[in-house]
């Protein structure tokens, strides 16, 4: 009886999180993340817009791209400059011009958002790559520039992936770029008139370093053939480096 007390009131307890020497991250800056195909830069609404406008829009660029973004289509050049004008001078989301290196033109918009450096989490999202971007090298580089700047350099503890849960596009490549999916919030949004539930998707601090050798491996050279497709591929670089 004495010792099924002491199990008892042992379970009667709080639970409580692991205590953490915290001092917070950092807000990320209007900066320039290089790669050896890309560079995500502070956005420039004037000089962007033209370039942005013609990778996104027909002839070149996919209509079907706009159907699960909050903002677009755009009618033209000007109405999309005037769009990001606004989004230029925004804090959170903070937004970045993705230019693939080979041809120096503006070729998609990736921010960072949701920022609360407090609590060490911020979240990657409102991306898109266009006509020059769209399945290449550049792109998931992309994308490993901006984690590995939130956890190595900024020092977030957590780096969120959020989409439509009927957008299995970018379900898919929250997969492939490491993320570990952790539900759906339903009815979470209205966007564009319609109702929007919430796959949500995550890295942590913890997750980050496997995460990074798989990225690294496959951005390696020699992963690449004499015609630039990928010897083996990103997923299954990262689950190999989870073990």
């Amino acid at each position: 009886m004495h010792r099924c007390a002491s199990i008892m009131a042992m379970s009667d307890e709080p639970h409580v999180g692991a205590a953490l020497e915290w001092r917070g991250a950092t807000r990320p800056g209007r900066r320039a993340l290089e790669g050896r195909h890309v560079r995500a830069r502070p956005l420039n609404a004037a000089g962007d817009a033209q370039s942005l406008f013609e990778q996104s829009h027909p002839p070149l660029g996919d209509p079907n791209l706009w159907t699960y973004l909050p903002t677009g289509p755009y009618g033209d050049a000007d109405e999309m400059r005037r769009a990001l004008e606004q989004a230029e001078l925004s804090e959170d989301p903070l937004f970045f011009t993705l230019v693939p290196l080979a041809d120096e033109r503006p070729g998609g918009i990736a921010s960072y958002l949701r920022i609360t450096p407090e609590h060490g989490v911020i979240e990657i999202g409102h991306i898109w790559f266009g006509a020059s971007l769209r399945r290449s090298t550049a792109a998931s580089e992309v994308i490993y520039l901006l984690v590995a700047h939130a956890f190595d350099e900024l020092g977030y503890r957590r780096l969120e992936w959020k989409c439509n849960a009927l957008n299995q596009t970018s379900r898919r490549a929250a997969e492939r770029f490491g993320f570990r999916f952790e539900g759906v919030f339903r009815h979470h949004m209205v966007v564009k008139g319609r109702n929007r539930d919430t796959a949500w998707y995550a890295i942590t601090d913890e997750e980050w370093p496997a995460v990074r050798h798989g990225f690294r491996a496959w951005l390696r050279p020699e992963n690449f053939d004499a015609e630039g497709r990928q010897r083996r591929a990103l997923g299954e670089l990262i689950v190999r480096a989870r073990g």
